[in-house]
């Protein structure tokens, strides 16, 4: 484990960085400084990772020369082991940055709706559950039940790194509990994860462009809110990208996030496009496109969640939409 963390390195990082972080003008420039500090903070976790895992494999040795093997001391000791794996595998160059989360129902209707509002928990509480820090950026109510759409903002250590690989359709089957006859209903929502990108973005976007939205917000935040056109959408023309904010009371303001969201996506879309052009010169075609069916939760006929990328399995699918997915997604961060 020490050669694929290479301490040596890290540690020479971590004293640069110290170093960066004591200077008196550390905090002019808040964005970068945050960055920085964020970038000292993961490097901080790795080392002790690192340092806990050798104290906790010397107190096993000890362990077995006086042939009294502590279960409690092998069982902390494996969780060390899947923990610092998991960070080995947090390597990507965006992996440590905070994230947008989309979430939008297929075709269905009510069913797709309600499904979508599913998910919107399940992610919800895994993120309270995991000290993630989110909020709401838009979200539009369906007209009889659950959500057409809804955009989160997440922050935490490694957020996009942990929820990249939700990007892609989730599908469910269930007794609709909007079918007076209680058949079975497949529905369909797709999610997609797109990384804050803290350094200055490289993409330009005219105003011909754009067609600009105002409408009355539909989420909470007080009557002056619902009563003015505070709520932004953002048509991006060319790629015909939609972006929404409603949740400020400032039209202005809704407008500027809404722009870095745009912004971020487009950026993101360059990114794909470049690492695309790249793995077709190389002959790799085994690309999943977005919109594939990534993972299944199915309530009847039986009880399973199964990721149809690393093969995981869970049988208890109210506990995985209570928040209880951090096994599947370190699951298909093992395989990529």
């Amino acid at each position: 484990m020490g050669g694929l963390f290479d301490i040596n390195k890290l540690e020479e990082e971590k004293e640069k960085l110290d170093i960066i972080v004591k200077k008196e003008d550390f905090w002019n420039d808040v964005t970068k400084a945050n960055e920085t500090y964020q970038q000292l903070k993961n490097i901080n976790k790795k080392l002790k990772l690192y340092n806990d895992l050798k104290d906790s494999i010397n107190i096993l040795k000890e362990l077995l020369e006086i042939e009294d093997v502590d279960n409690k001391e092998i069982d902390k000791l494996k969780e060390q082991v899947e923990e610092l794996e998991i960070s080995t595998l947090l390597k990507g160059k965006y992996d440590g940055n905070n994230c947008y989360l989309e979430i939008h129902p297929g075709a269905g209707g009510t069913e797709s709706c309600d499904w979508a509002s599913m998910l919107l928990r399940m992610y919800e509480r895994f993120l309270e559950k995991n000290d993630y820090k989110y909020r709401i950026i838009d979200m539009q109510n369906g007209e009889e039940a659950g959500i057409k759409s809804v955009t989160l903002y997440i922050e935490g250590e490694y957020a996009y790194g942990y929820l990249k690989n939700e990007t892609g359709v989730h599908r469910l089957v269930r007794i609709s509990p909007f079918d007076a006859n209680k058949r079975r209903h497949t529905s369909f929502a797709s999610v997609s994860v797109t990384p804050e990108f803290t350094n200055n973005i490289d993409i330009e976007i005219k105003d011909e462009d754009l067609k600009i939205d105002v409408y009355h917000s539909s989420g909470a935040g007080g009557q002056s809110v619902n009563t003015s056109n505070s709520a932004v959408r953002i048509t991006h023309l060319p790629t015909k990208m939609v972006v929404t904010c409603q949740t400020e009371r400032s039209q202005l303001r809704n407008k500027e996030i809404a722009l870095q969201i745009l912004k971020n996506k487009l950026y993101q879309q360059k990114i794909e496009e470049q690492e695309n052009e790249k793995k077709s010169i190389m002959g790799d075609v085994s690309n999943i496109d977005f919109g594939s069916q990534i993972r299944s939760y199915i309530l009847e006929p039986y009880k399973l969640v199964k990721d149809h990328r690393s093969k995981y399995e869970h049988n208890d699918p109210f506990k995985v939409l209570d928040g209880d997915i951090k096994g599947l997604l370190e699951s298909v961060l093992k395989i990529k």
